[in-house]
């Protein structure tokens, strides 16, 4: 049975004796053959032997062709960033200064921005590897899209606004069934809807807004005959249960998500679920044993492994070593054999010293956001953007600092604040926003709090 094969059997909710493997290697593919992310995600061939890289060293059962949740806002306006080692992020936001909902003659076509690199790699990586791997097409998920057109704004909108925010979320469905449509017709096995946002709102606003948007597009690709995938970052526990109500085939979980909890519920609903190997502390500053030893203790954990999927818990930073990713793919296809080596390691943990601020001392407000990394993670981007809003109107008047969970300093930080997920805001040293992002009236009402407690 070809590898693709068993992912599929996985995704119809069948037994298999074989735990799939998907590396979610977006950026992380360039730095197999020596190419930055800015190259990766905008020349074609450089994608593709990069891909094909994936393919060669990881033995994947499926793998995405890009991890780029800009694609879609960049042909409708949004102005990007580029970064070396990271994909894009958002910088200018459409509709931020008008509640616009943009007409359907907006929508991306194949010729749009990047989509005739994409769409080429697409074919070409079916050509190559489509006979042995399941390809994933991904697409911006509507609240994530919604989000890059509206900035942090759309937040308010859910109270202020509703049939707004429905008209936006209509719109951004639309974009999400055309552009998976193109990856359909390019050849794509699995298409993944990637929606970061989904883990910073409530399960009600979730059954508001975004369950007639879901239920729709899972439906649609239904109808054309792929497999469907939902992938959400940071703590989405709230909303596991909701998601599976728009029924997808598989969902995909970060590690702000307790897997083997969130199992029992997409167990419930019969829907497979995927995750959630740890990015940073594992994957990227692990060991090679430290990564062969997790996916073994994880597959341990799990009694009933139908409907499993191994994968990275999001988008693998650009520098995970290339071991690592290869100890993660010698643990799920020999987990035995692996077991049998690790039986006696036992992983080292790094004495690293960290002076937190003195709390009670502070002249003024100090607001600290605790980040994957604002400059890749979506979610993380929009809390360190309000924070960055308060800090225009307030100025001196307070302190704003991001620590990115991606040095071992940060990580040592976060343990010892005890920081419970990621993204999370803390004020004067008191954790106030937990995987929320809130809203610019909400923040400001929590500084002026805190600036009265500094003045007493």
């Amino acid at each position: 049975m070809q590898p693709k094969e068993i992912l599929f059997k996985v995704l119809r909710h069948e037994k298999t004796d074989i735990v799939p493997w998907v590396p979610f290697a977006g950026v992380h593919a360039g730095k197999l053959k020596g190419y930055n992310a800015i190259e990766v995600l905008n020349d074609e061939d450089k994608l593709v032997a990069s891909l094909l890289e994936v393919n060669r060293l990881y033995k994947p059962h499926g793998q995405p062709v890009l991890f780029d949740l800009q694609v879609e806002a960049e042909c409708l306006g949004c102005e990007l960033v580029w970064a070396e080692n990271a994909p894009p992020s958002v910088k200018t936001h459409p509709l931020a200064e008008s509640m616009e909902i943009p007409c359907d003659c907006t929508i991306p076509t194949p010729e749009s921005g990047r989509f005739p690199m994409i769409l080429n790699a697409m074919r070409r990586m079916k050509k190559e590897v489509g006979d042995t791997t399941a390809l994933y097409g991904l697409i911006c998920g509507p609240f994530t899209l919604a989000s890059h057109l509206r900035g942090n704004d759309i937040f308010m909108d859910m109270y202020d606004d509703e049939d707004y925010v429905k008209g936006l979320l209509n719109y951004c469905t639309k974009v999400g069934k055309k552009v998976a449509e193109y990856y359909i017709d390019a050849g794509m096995d699995v298409i993944a809807i990637v929606d970061p946002l989904i883990s910073q709102i409530s399960s009600d606003h979730f059954t508001q807004f975004m369950s007639e948007p879901y239920t729709e597009l899972f439906d649609f690709f239904r109808s054309k005959n792929v497999f469907s995938s939902f992938f959400v970052c940071g703590d989405a526990t709230r909303n596991i249960e909701v998601m599976c109500k728009t029924k997808p085939d598989s969902i995909s979980i970060d590690e702000n998500v307790d897997l083997i909890t969130a199992k029992a519920i997409t167990d419930k609903y019969n829907i497979a679920i995927g995750g959630n190997i740890p990015l940073t502390t594992v994957m990227l500053h692990g060991t090679q044993q430290d990564n062969m030893k997790y996916v073994v203790d994880l597959l341990d954990s799990i009694e009933n492994k139908q409907n499993l999927i191994i994968a990275p818990g999001c988008d693998m930073p650009y520098d995970v070593p290339v071991e690592n990713s290869v100890g993660v793919a010698q643990a799920v296809l020999y987990t035995d054999d692996v077991r049998e080596m690790l039986k006696n390691y036992k992983a080292v943990e790094e004495d690293i010293e960290v002076e937190l601020p003195d709390y009670n001392a502070l002249k003024k407000p100090l607001i600290e956001v605790f980040t994957l990394d604002s400059a890749t993670c979506a979610a993380c981007t929009y809390m360190m953007n309000v924070a960055n809003i308060a800090k225009k109107k307030y100025g001196d008047a307070i302190d704003v600092v991001e620590y990115k969970f991606t040095t071992k300093e940060n990580i040592a930080r976060c343990k010892k604040m005890g920081v419970p997920n990621l993204p999370s805001m803390y004020i004067n040293g008191e954790l106030k926003f937990r995987s929320i992002i809130p809203s610019k009236e909400e923040l400001e009402a929590a500084i002026e709090v805190a600036q009265r407690e500094v003045s007493a």
